[in-house]
């Protein structure tokens, strides 16, 4: 009967220890998928942020270039089309490098994620 208790209890510390190293994965597997949510959420409000700023600065650098150009062509409305046809030329080019900006957008989220 020795044998067999000590087997019995051998099986009983092997299933608690399978156990704890379940539980102790599933905590560290939940503490990693928060760490990612907010680094990404992190991410996302700092991006949207400094894009927010980055946008009104655009918008007052364009229409005082476009008043400048104007002044100077004497013709407002000359200036505030140079201005548009500038920003409709930088869109064209977004939108060929649109696939080099996925995947550069990719790779950095890729890193962050599979860190």
């Amino acid at each position: 009967m020795s044998v067999f208790e000590s087997l019995n209890e051998t099986s009983n510390k092997a299933k608690d220890i399978g156990e704890r190293y379940v539980d102790t994965s599933h905590q560290y597997l939940k503490l990693k998928i928060f760490q990612q949510l907010t680094g990404g959420m992190s991410l996302f409000g700092k991006m949207l942020l400094i894009g927010s700023f980055l946008f009104i600065a655009f918008i007052f650098l364009a229409i005082s270039a476009a008043i400048a150009i104007g002044y100077w062509l004497e013709n407002y409305a000359l200036g505030a089309l140079i201005i548009g046809g500038l920003f409709l030329c930088l869109a064209i080019l977004v939108y060929l490098f649109r696939h080099r900006i996925d995947q550069k957008f990719i790779e950095t989220m890729s890193d962050l994620f599979f860190d």
